[in-house]
């Protein structure tokens, strides 16, 4: 059998019988100065690369000297030469080295790097817009694990989720062999994994959503690029569009880039104010309203038979299309009330997706709606960012296959239940309070007695993050609510911070 070796192998093999140059004599032996430590945690590679990179780094081996052959080094200090490949590709791929064919490795030059400009700081500048930008800065800084302060405004920490099964499922796939390696490496299809257009759809069918995989179902990289394909292939500027008040403060930043009319419905226990819904339709002819339904975002409250009856004569009745974000409905508990399973998918487009429930990394998500619809939405797909990752649904097909995730999704939701009973008693003891109590879902949505865009602004200077209800405002209206997340349950110096600045304010 003919043994195949890695490029830097090949090169090192060569190397190992080629005349050594003559301005660039291989290291002796005593220079090398390595000897590997068996019983130390760090393996052999590591223990190479390190030694290697300190003498570099330290100007210990000057830009141009050729490394020992892999040969050679390998019989000196007892290794095998794979540890010594090994060792070189990690070197050569920090630029440290570079391969020369037929000559072996060479110390490059190292070039100081320009200094890094500092980082932005988490507090805001005197007159700085508290806004939707500097929000998600906060929310997605690098070093935001959720596990401290600075996650504290939107995402659950990842230490709440469940690794293994998306570790497991990417083990599965790999199992399968060649096919499932050659997908691995491809494009997916613009309409998405076929496989888990089938799931969806099964499970959507079960909550009478009537969703055909191949006619009404599609693939989109997360809510958020299922929306944004939705309001970019069915508005134009200055269109009108229907928001909730309060609501999903990204989609009106999104919405406003576009140069549409953006106008507020407000929101009530049941759902959105349908006589005002009714008063808006008339004099602005919307071309479509965005709502949640199922735990709305950030009341966590959901959507009566009633009024979702009368938001789907309106919408008859003055021709717009209703589009339903489904976020968050899986923590709602039992099967959701959707005008998507009422209208039969006629003039609801349906958006949901597992960011919340899996991995926000994985960014995989659906739309249902009408096959003319899913065709223009297809296209579009296409044009902006060609098709979905497919790694990505490969692993969520298989989590929601082999029955995993339902029982996940079970435990996750009783998980964020009793961290949401409690964040909401430990805001009543500072003496804010929920206008509703939220029926599901991860926030808890206050008043909290004061100009909470002033106390995100002072929060934010000992590196809290919140979201005030400035931002959930399509009219960008002063407020006293504020939308935390269940997640500061575990974060006892987050309250200390918060009560601190309540007293404050209370004392002056």
């Amino acid at each position: 059998m003919t043994q195949t070796l890695s490029p830097a192998a090949a090169i090192a093999d060569v190397a190992d019988t080629a005349a050594p140059s003559p301005s660039a004599p291989p290291l002796a032996a005593a220079t090398w100065g390595w000897q590997p430590v068996r019983t130390g945690s760090a393996s052999l590679v590591e223990q190479l690369v390190a030694h290697f990179s300190d003498r570099i780094r330290n100007h210990g081996l000057r830009a141009g000297m050729r490394l020992p052959s892999v040969r050679a080094l390998a019989d000196q200090a007892g290794v095998s030469r794979d540890t010594v490949v090994q060792a070189y590709d990690r070197l050569a791929a920090q630029g440290l080295v570079q391969s020369r064919r037929g000559a072996g490795f060479f110390v490059c030059a190292q070039r100081a790097l320009a200094e890094a400009a500092a980082a932005p700081a988490a507090s805001l500048a005197q007159g700085a817009a508290f806004d939707t930008a500097y929000l998600l800065r906060g929310i997605f800084r690098e070093d935001a694990d959720g596990s401290g302060h600075t996650g504290s405004a939107g995402c659950l920490p990842a230490s709440w989720m469940d690794e293994g099964l998306i570790s497991g499922a990417l083990r599965a796939i790999l199992k399968q062999g060649m096919r499932a390696e050659r997908s691995l490496l491809g494009y997916g299809l613009p309409q998405g994994l076929a496989p888990l257009r089938r799931q969806i759809a099964s499970t959507l069918q079960a909550q009478e959503v009537p969703a055909h995989p191949e006619t009404q179902l599609m693939t989109v990289s997360g809510v958020t690029q299922g929306l944004d394909l939705i309001v970019r292939c069915f508005l134009q500027p200055g269109d009108t569009v229907l928001v909730e008040d309060p609501g999903w403060f990204l989609i009106f930043g999104r919405l406003n880039t576009m140069g549409v009319n953006v106008v507020g419905v407000p929101r009530l226990p049941g759902g959105p104010d349908v006589q005002a819904l009714q008063a808006l339709a008339a004099q602005h002819q919307p071309k479509l309203f965005i709502l949640n339904t199922a735990v709305h975002n950030p009341t966590g409250l959901s959507l009566s038979a009633g009024v979702a009856h009368e938001v789907l004569r309106i919408a008859e009745r003055h021709d717009f299309l209703l589009v339903e974000d489904d976020t968050y409905s899986e923590y709602l508990g039992n099967m959701p009330l959707r005008l998507a399973a009422m209208d039969r998918l006629q003039r609801v487009l349906l958006v949901g997706g597992y960011s919340k429930t899996l991995s926000g990394g994985l960014r995989v998500g659906y739309v249902a709606a009408r096959p003319e619809y899913i065709h223009q939405l297809t296209d579009l797909k296409l044009l902006g960012g060609l098709t979905s990752a497919l790694p990505s649904e490969q692993i969520v097909h298989r989590i929601l296959a082999d029955g995993s995730y339902r029982k996940h999704v079970d435990r996750l939701r009783e998980r964020v239940d009793k961290a949401r009973h409690r964040c909401l008693r430990q805001l009543e003891a500072l003496g804010c309070h929920a206008v509703h109590e939220p029926v599901a879902g991860t926030f808890a949505w206050v008043d909290c007695g004061m100009d909470s865009e002033l106390l995100a602004r002072q929060a934010s200077e000992h590196g809290l993050l919140l979201a005030p209800g400035v931002l959930f405002s399509p009219r960008q209206a002063p407020s006293s609510l504020l939308r935390i997340s269940v997640a500061m349950a575990e974060q006892p110096a987050a309250w200390r911070t918060l009560a601190l600045l309540l007293e404050r304010h209370r004392g002056t």
